[in-house]
């Protein structure tokens, strides 16, 4: 009973299961199926709206695109109207202007008939002068008894010489105009330099004498078998003179830097006693040394005394070795200073750069410092050494116009060439060999003599001077200028001379009667 009991009980259950799943699964389907429904509702209820939506969106963007294409087709009609309005307008110009053209074109026609005319007529006219102008011809050569040609000379020769006349009176007033004014400011300068400028002139020569203690030293410095002798003259290139002189030997050479070095070594050896090859070396080295010291003291006492700066060293001591040079006798660094004293007094005159005139005084003969074994002019090699050590462009113009080699271009060229003669012409200030002072004053008188009309030349004042006289009955008052300004140009072309030469020219008539 109990198993059957339990057996019921399950049986029981299991049909109260199965029917429970049985109600459940029928409720889940409606339950489902009622849900479903209401999805497919809900998603037509979507569509539906979004169709209505798309077509309310379609009409709107209808009416945009429409009312767009009106805008455009406004705004497109309102611009080929513009358009429209400038073309006609442009036509309109255009038309107006082709009328003027017309109206000019036909008035260029009326100007070109009446020029025609016009120069017919002027050619009939010409034709008609012409034929009257022969005809005159004809009857002022029947008048004159000349040709065309034999007049046309006559007025040229007569042209010509009141020409002539003209220019000779001209050139006379213009002298005398310059010689008024010019000569007397320039003598007034020039006179000033020279007396703030008074320097000492010493003629240099090639020999140097050197004292002795006694004659005795004599016999010591010639040496056993003249060996000391043959040693200072060859170490030195001085040649020794030993004569009857009194306490006193003669170095000769045309070198004074061979010469200073020589009577500086005697001293030292006369001075030491001992004198033998090796000493002699010995002191010719040491006198070398200070003959380099000396130079170089002296360029840079130049340099101070005229008050230039900024000079490169280099170019001091070249300045120095002007000490121990000479030109006509006269010592070149004694003649640089004052010619740079004096360009710098000329310039103060004349209102220009004074320290520029002086230093292109100064340095005027830089050239003369080098030695006989580099090539070239005095000029040419001043301006090298100038440019090297790199002074200015007025600097080396000046130094390559002093001597006439070029024409001077700016006033401290003209004014360094005027210190250089002042400087060269004072008196003793130059030794001038008689020969060629004699050939000077011999070419003056010839080139004088070689005029037409001279009758009489003198060259005096030492050269300074040329004295023309003239015979009267060929030479007249206007060519008398010419020909002093024409001798003048060539002893400037022909000849070498310091300073300047004055052409006087001299015309005079006599009458001379006797009274018996």
């Amino acid at each position: 009973m109990g198993d059957y009991g339990i057996i019921v009980s399950v049986a029981a259950a299991v049909v109260f299961l199965a029917i429970g799943i049985a109600v459940g699964i029928i409720w889940r389907k409606k339950v489902g199926e009622k849900l479903i429904g209401g999805a497919e509702n809900y998603a037509k209820n979507i569509v539906d709206e979004a169709k209505q939506e798309a077509e309310q969106r379609k009409k709107a963007m209808l009416i945009e695109a429409k009312e767009e294409v009106l805008k455009v087709k406004s705004e497109a009609d309102h611009e080929i109207k513009e358009r429209r309005n400038e073309v006609l307008r442009l036509e309109r110009k255009a038309l107006q202007r082709e009328e003027n053209l017309e109206k000019k074109l036909e008035n260029v026609e009326k100007k070109e008939e009446l020029l025609q005319a016009k120069e017919k007529e002027y050619q009939e006219k010409i034709a008609q002068a012409e034929k009257i102008k022969q005809e005159q011809q004809k009857a002022l050569e029947t008048i004159s008894q000349m040709t065309a040609e034999q007049a046309k000379a006559y007025l040229l020769e007569k042209v010509e010489s009141e020409v002539r006349h003209e220019a000779a009176v001209k050139i006379t007033e213009i002298e005398q105009e310059l010689k008024d004014t010019a000569e007397e400011k320039a003598r007034d300068i020039i006179t000033l330099a020279i007396q703030r400028c008074a320097a000492n002139h010493v003629s240099e020569s090639t020999v140097s004498a050197v004292e002795l203690p006694s004659d005795d030293m004599k016999g010591r410095i010639i040496g056993r078998e003249g060996r000391n002798i043959r040693t200072i003259e060859t170490l030195t290139g001085v040649d020794l003179i030993i004569d009857d002189t009194p306490e006193a030997i003669t170095l000769s050479s045309f070198d004074p830097m061979r010469r200073e070095v020589a009577r500086l070594t005697i001293e030292k050896l006369v001075t030491d006693g001992r004198i033998h090859p090796a000493r002699i070396e010995e002191a010719v080295e040491k006198s070398k040394s200070e003959v380099e010291a000396i130079i170089k003291r002296e360029g840079e006492q130049a340099v101070l005394q005229t008050g230039i700066h900024g000079m490169n060293s280099e170019l001091i001591k070249l300045l120095g070795r002007l000490k121990y040079r000479t030109s006509y006798g006269q010592n070149v660094l004694m003649h640089s200073v004052e010619v740079a004293y004096i360009s710098g007094i000329i310039a103060n005159e004349l209102g220009i750069d004074s320290a520029l005139a002086k230093r292109a005084g100064l340095l005027h003969d830089i050239g003369k410092a080098v030695n006989h074994e580099v090539e070239g002019s005095h000029t040419q090699l001043g301006v090298e050494l100038a440019k090297k050590y790199r002074e200015s462009e007025d600097v080396l113009h000046a130094i390559e116009a002093h001597h006439g080699d070029i024409e001077p271009k700016t006033l401290v060229a003209v004014i360094v060439q005027a210190a250089d003669a002042i400087s060269a012409a004072r008196p003793g200030a130059r030794r001038e060999n008689l020969e060629s002072y004699i050939k000077r004053l011999q070419k003056l008188e010839e080139i004088a003599n070689s005029y037409e009309g001279v009758d009489k030349s003198y060259a005096i004042q030492a050269g300074r001077e040329l004295r023309l006289m003239v015979k009267p009955e060929i030479v007249n008052d206007e060519k008398m200028v010419v020909i002093a300004r024409d001798i003048a140009k060539q002893i400037e072309k022909e000849l070498e001379y310091p300073g300047q030469i004055k052409v006087h020219v001299i015309r005079e008539n006599r009458s001379i009667e006797y009274a018996k």
